[in-house]
């Protein structure tokens, strides 16, 4: 395992959690969804100031939270984080 530095952690986390973000914008736009739409398809409670943080990569949703929304779009949770990772930060 290679040595990373504590900046390079934090970059390779706010990259992931734009990417994360920018599918769910994705797939709730390419279902003709607004944000409000899909917190109303979501279980329990959740904000639509949420949905904007977590699709802009401001916020770190947890695992139950894509589920959530994952069940809301009716994809699979897989679908949210599955992304080519093009500037990968990490060497084996």
């Amino acid at each position: 395992m290679t040595s990373v530095k504590e900046s390079d952690l934090d970059n390779i986390k706010a990259e992931l959690l734009k990417n994360v973000g920018k599918n769910i914008q994705h797939i709730r736009e390419e279902k003709g969804l607004s944000q409000f739409d899909l917190i109303t398809k979501m279980l329990g409670e959740f904000d639509v100031t949420n949905v904007s943080r977590i699709e802009s990569g401001r916020n770190n949703p947890t695992l139950f939270t894509l589920y959530r929304i994952a069940k809301a779009l009716g994809v699979s949770t897989s679908d949210l984080i599955n992304f080519e990772d093009k500037t990968s930060l990490l060497k084996d």
